[in-house]
């Protein structure tokens, strides 16, 4: 079903990446030793997690890259990055504000990335992907960059399940045909709650678990390895 032609408000779009260059620079900030990071590669690395969803959401929908398309996106990441390397010491304490900043960002980036799927007429279900790209995209690009273990692979984290509810619940608001901003909404609520819940209180996938509580019981024998 093809949703009502929907244009994210430049505003808005600006909000998101300067969220996105803001959460960037605290993570790049906290680094020490080997891994510490001088002004420009802090600003590097914001600049790449606030336009980095945009970037693979029109990509991948196969349209000029929004970011590209005015100077205000380049302009906003790099100042974002520089304001995070600021609140980078008072806000070294409050992980809890970090977590939220970090979960916030992955709502809109996927709410942001379903809803112009579903806007050029992409299905439900590759509309609900692109979302989800969209939405882990810069932190994916920030790890690879950083050379650290990707984010959405590690148990607990839940970035890709928290980011395809909130762009499920999204898309079929929208198939009941909810207004699209209503729609948007709830999707980022949705993901956000679900992606800070699972920080705060540790929660990973049931599979994840089984695997790992499997492997744990056979190396330490409690489980026997059968070899044919």
């Amino acid at each position: 079903m093809e949703s009502a032609q929907f244009t994210i408000p430049l505003w808005l779009d600006l909000t998101a990446v300067g969220l996105g260059g803001i959460q960037g620079a605290l993570f790049a900030s906290g680094f020490r030793g080997e891994r510490r990071l001088d002004f420009l590669g802090v600003a590097i690395i914001g600049t790449l997690v606030g336009l980095g969803g945009g970037l693979i959401r029109d990509l991948l929908l196969g349209l000029p890259p929004a970011s590209l398309q005015s100077n205000w996106y380049l302009v906003t990441a790099i100042a974002a990055s520089l304001l995070g390397m600021l609140l980078a010491a008072p806000l070294q304490r409050l992980n809890a504000v970090i977590v939220g900043l970090d979960a916030l960002v992955i709502g809109l980036f996927g709410a942001f990335g379903t809803s112009k799927a579903l806007s050029v007429g992409v299905p439900l279900v590759p509309a609900v992907f692109v979302g989800v790209c969209a939405a882990v995209g810069g932190g994916v690009l920030r790890d690879v960059l950083m050379s650290l273990p990707v984010s959405i692979m590690h148990v607990g984290s839940l970035y890709a399940v928290a980011a395809a509810a909130g762009c499920l619940v999204l898309a079929l608001l929208d198939l009941f045909h909810v207004p699209i901003f209503i729609a948007g909404i709830v999707g980022v609520a949705v993901t956000t709650v679900i992606r800070w819940l699972a920080v705060i209180f540790d929660v990973s996938l049931p599979e994840q678990r089984m695997l790992y509580r499997r492997k744990v019981a056979t190396e330490t024998g409690m489980m026997p390895v059968i070899r044919r």
